[in-house]
């Protein structure tokens, strides 16, 4: 597993990759495991400053999860595990109900359900989830989730709108001005321009730069447990749909990496998720963030065409040493609210627009009525934060959106299946255009 065979550079062609399987040299292995711990630093930092969670705990345990991901996969799929943004929604209105610990019991609850659908998966193939999450139904879940989140984003803008908007715009401008790995990195560059400009403006709090000053730079991060109160329980189901999410992330990254890779990764799904919902369930039962596949390190192997992950170990390894640093996560966990509330502006509205993406990628027909309804209804519940209660429980919009989504296609499918019209309705999206060349 630890023997990766060495690639000459100087005999590497513009269009060679280098495999999971190999490395190049160690000094610039090193530099592409720095280059992936950069472009997933962004998105990872910004998940426990939102949550409240520690942030040197979430860095700690990405790292871990890192290389238990590595592990199972045996070191075949080269993949970085980062906070994922698809909690964030469940997380808040638990942390509201019964305290940061609570919320832990919501991650672990949802790590083991993942780990489990990676058994399920492992043994069985991947055909019954399509058939449960048609494209239609998928993006609408990943895209709710995303759209769910812009009252907090809201409310993080006004806090400081001069900041949010020149966050927003540093963001911006990076992605459209930039190339390359510049661009990939366009939340990390809002983030530190925001973060300077109000450092510059005295709009820092004056407690959380004392708290940076204080912190030692070497040091375990915080731990912290999940807790159960029994009658909480059921609140924990609104934790269950995001399970739907990180199985469709978790699957796109093995589809994204083979393509890349001219391999058929398929067999190691299974395995993917098992690892995600394994380094998900350890970072809840010790207090950071869950963890989900990113797509900014495949931006990142993409671009280089190295796939090797011992580069992937570096990373790993670096994220765990940062997050042994107490003075990084004070200096995280003091990013003004203006700062957060210009980038999740962004980042949110593009959690959504996943969503839509997975419907155009997948030519999603919307003149179907099961389409229409399925999305239209799950978006509306979502985005309005539709709620229902049962005693002390309340569940949101993520849950409802989620279950009127699968609830409406699902039931709309089995109806035109009885009236005997499943045959021209099929596909749920368009089929492919036929080939000019033939």
């Amino acid at each position: 597993m630890f023997s990766w065979r060495l690639r000459d550079p100087s005999r590497l062609t513009a269009s060679d990759l280098v495999y999971p399987e190999e490395r190049l040299g160690w000094g610039r292995t090193v530099g592409l495991g720095m280059q992936h711990v950069v472009a997933m630093f962004g998105a990872t930092f910004l998940v426990p400053i939102i949550t409240g969670f520690p942030p040197s705990t979430t860095l700690l345990f990405s790292g871990l999860g890192t290389i238990l991901f590595l592990l199972i996969t045996k070191n075949q799929l080269p993949s970085y595990l980062g906070s994922s943004f698809a909690f964030l929604a469940p997380i808040g209105a638990a942390t509201e109900l019964g305290g940061p610990g609570f919320a832990l019991s919501g991650i672990v609850l949802v790590g083991l359900l993942l780990a489990l659908v990676g058994v399920v998966v492992h043994f069985a193939g991947t055909r019954w989830i399509a058939a449960v999450m048609p494209p239609v139904v998928s993006g609408t879940i990943v895209a709710l989730i995303g759209f769910n989140l812009a009252p907090a984003a809201r409310d993080n803008f006004v806090a400081d709108p001069l900041i949010a908007a020149l966050t927003l715009l540093a963001v911006v401008l990076t992605s459209v001005v930039f190339r390359g790995m510049v661009a990939r990195l366009a939340i990390l560059v809002g983030v530190v321009f925001g973060y300077l400009v109000s450092l510059l403006t005295g709009r820092v709090d004056p407690e959380a730069l004392a708290a940076i000053e204080t912190a030692p730079w070497i040091g375990l991060p915080t731990f912290t447990s999940p807790t159960l109160d029994p009658a909480l329980l059921p609140a924990l189901l609104m934790f269950v749909p995001v399970v739907l999410p990180l199985i469709a992330e978790n699957l796109g990254h093995v589809k994204g990496v083979g393509q890349l890779l001219g391999r058929d990764l398929d067999p190691l799904a299974g395995r993917a998720l098992f690892a995600d919902g394994l380094a998900t369930t350890l970072a809840g039962i010790f207090g950071g963030s869950a963890t989900t596949t990113y797509g900014e390190n495949i931006g990142v192997m993409s671009a280089t065409r190295v796939f090797s992950t011992a580069a992937y170990w570096i990373a790993a390894i670096t994220a765990i040493l940062l997050g042994l640093s107490p003075k990084v996560g004070a200096i995280i966990f003091a990013t003004p609210a203006g700062v957060l509330g210009g980038v999740t502006t962004a980042l949110y509205g593009l959690i959504g627009i996943i969503g839509v993406r997975i419907w155009v990628e997948n030519q999603v027909d919307f003149s179907k009525p099961r389409n229409q309804f399925a999305a239209g209804v799950g978006l509306i519940v979502a985005i309005a934060d539709f709620t229902l209660s049962a005693g002390q429980v309340s569940f949101g919009g993520i849950v409802l959106g989620t279950v009127a989504t699968l609830v409406i296609y699902h039931l709309m499918d089995a109806l035109e299946r009885l009236r005997g019209r499943g045959a021209e309705v099929r596909p749920d999206h368009a089929p492919p255009a036929p080939d000019p060349a033939g």
